[in-house]
């Protein structure tokens, strides 16, 4: 079993930039998310001492699974394969700058990878499944990953075998576990979050 977390909301969310590979800090709002879904994972994961808490290397992802693993008592390993997307020369940059000065290209679901100098989805997939290939098999996959908005809908479309253009349609909650098992994903939704 797997659950799949996104980082709480960051200063460059509210913002509505591109993070990609940059980092911001996480708002109020945002440790206010991590608290909740900390507090939800404890009432979902029964012995929290047989399960590990994995997260992407990007301040945000680390800060989140930071205050998750307080509440589970687990400490935080780190995987570069669960990072979130690079956006290239889009890391940073306002999306509603980004539509105007690249409208074919924002118009298609999988705009995301049309980035100069960014990352492929074929890339992503692989390092996220090469992720998923070296944990331990059902039932022993005890694993909460703490990832990103991004490489989470990419994760989720590789468990469930979605297409590349089907994983837009995926939300991306920042308030929220997904549970991957037995060949299904089931949401769970946090208590609203007080930032």
């Amino acid at each position: 079993m797997i659950y799949l977390v996104r980082h709480g909301e960051t200063v460059f969310n509210a913002q509505g930039r591109q993070q990609g590979r940059l980092d911001s800090p996480l708002t109020a709002q945002g440790r206010a998310q991590a608290a909740a879904v900390g507090r939800l994972l404890a009432r979902l994961v029964r012995k929290p001492a047989d399960w590990r808490l994995v997260a992407s290397p990007l301040g945000r992802a680390q800060a989140t699974a930071s205050i998750i693993g307080e509440t589970l008592r687990l400490p935080v390993e780190t995987d570069p394969r669960v990072i979130e997307i690079s956006f290239g020369e889009w890391d940073g940059r306002l999306r509603d700058e980004l539509a105007l000065e690249y409208p074919k290209a924002l118009a298609s679901k999988a705009w995301r990878f049309a980035a100069p100098g960014g990352e492929t989805y074929q890339a992503v997939h692989d390092r996220l499944a090469d992720w998923m290939a070296s944990l331990p098999p059902e039932p022993d996959r005890k694993v909460i990953v703490v990832s990103h908005g991004g490489s989470g809908r990419v994760l989720r479309g590789a468990f469930l075998g979605l297409s590349p253009e089907a994983i837009w349609d995926l939300e991306t909650p920042q308030d929220a576990v997904f549970c991957l098992a037995n060949g299904s994903i089931v949401r769970f939704d946090c208590q609203p979050a007080e930032g």
